[in-house]
C-alpha cells in the first residue's frame, strides 16, 4: 500500500474506531502451492494486553476454509467510502487526478476456534449486531435448537493476532488549503460516498491548515 507519512493516521484509536464502523472485511489468504482464495465476513476487533485480535467465522469445507488449514496466514482488509477526484477542483489542474479512500490491512496467522469457542463468537457477534438487544430473536440464545444443531456444524471460527497493521486515508492531505476545500465542497455537492468523505477530509482541516501556516509543496509528491 502508499506509505506516505501524510497519508498516515497518527491516532490509532481512530484506525480502531475505522474498523469497528467498517467491519465487513475481505479475507484472502492462499494454498501452499500459491492458488489463492478470498472472502468477505464480519469481523470483530479485540485487545488483550495491548494486542490487537480479529475474530470471525465462515463456511465449513469451501476454498477458504482447506486454504487456511494447509497455510493459516491471512489478510484482512477494512474499507470504507472511496470516491473519484478530479484533478480540475485543484489550484493547478494541470496533473493527474486520483482516488480518495480509507483501508487498513491486518496481517496474521488464523487460529481456528474451538466448538466452545465458536458458540462464544456467535453471542458477542449475533448481540454486537443487534445492538445489545438480548430480546431479539436472532441473538444467538434464542435461536431454535433444531437450527443451531444444523448450521452450527456447517461453520468454522478463527482469530487472527494482529502481526502487521498497516492503512492508508488518503483524503487530498497533499493538496494545498484552497484545492482541498474545492474538493470538499464539489465532493458534497455529488453527495454518496463523496460527501462521506468530505466529512473525514472536513475532520481534519483544522490540522492539515492550522492558523498561519505556510503551504510548502516540496514536501508531497503530486
Amino acid at each position: 500500500m502508499y506509505n506516505f507519512s501524510y497519508f498516515k493516521e497518527k491516532d490509532r484509536q481512530t484506525i480502531l474506531d475505522f474498523m469497528e464502523e467498517n467491519p465487513f472485511a475481505f479475507l484472502t489468504g492462499s494454498f501452499l502451492s500459491g492458488k489463492q482464495v478470498a472472502t468477505q465476513i464480519p469481523v470483530l476487533l479485540e485487545e488483550r494486553n495491548g494486542e490487537l485480535f480479529l475474530q470471525g467465522h465462515f463456511m465449513r469445507n469451501t476454498d477458504h476454509h482447506k486454504a487456511f488449514v494447509e497455510n493459516p496466514n491471512g489478510l484482512l482488509v477494512f474499507t470504507g467510502p472511496s470516491c473519484y477526484v478530479s484533478a480540475s477542483w485543484y489550484s493547478n489542474p494541470h496533473i493527474g487526478s486520483t482516488w480518495n479512500y480509507m483501508s487498513v490491512h491486518i496481517a496474521g496467522p488464523l487460529n481456528f476456534m474451538t466448538d466452545d469457542e465458536l458458540i462464544c463468537f456467535m453471542r458477542k457477534l449475533t448481540l454486537k449486531f443487534e445492538n445489545g438487544n438480548t430480546e431479539s430473536l436472532t441473538f444467538y440464545n434464542n435461536l431454535p435448537e433444531q437450527f443451531l444443531s444444523k448450521m452450527m456444524p456447517a461453520i468454522v471460527g478463527f482469530e487472527m493476532k494482529a502481526e502487521k497493521l498497516e492503512h492508508v486515508f488518503k483524503l487530498s492531505q497533499n493538496r494545498d488549503e484552497k484545492s482541498y476545500l474545492t474538493i470538499i465542497s464539489k465532493l458534497e455537492e455529488q453527495g454518496g460516498t463523496g460527501a462521506l468523505i468530505a466529512r473525514e477530509m472536513r475532520k481534519r482541516k483544522e490540522e492539515l491548515f492550522p492558523d498561519g501556516f505556510e503551504w510548502d509543496s516540496s514536501k508531497f509528491d503530486s
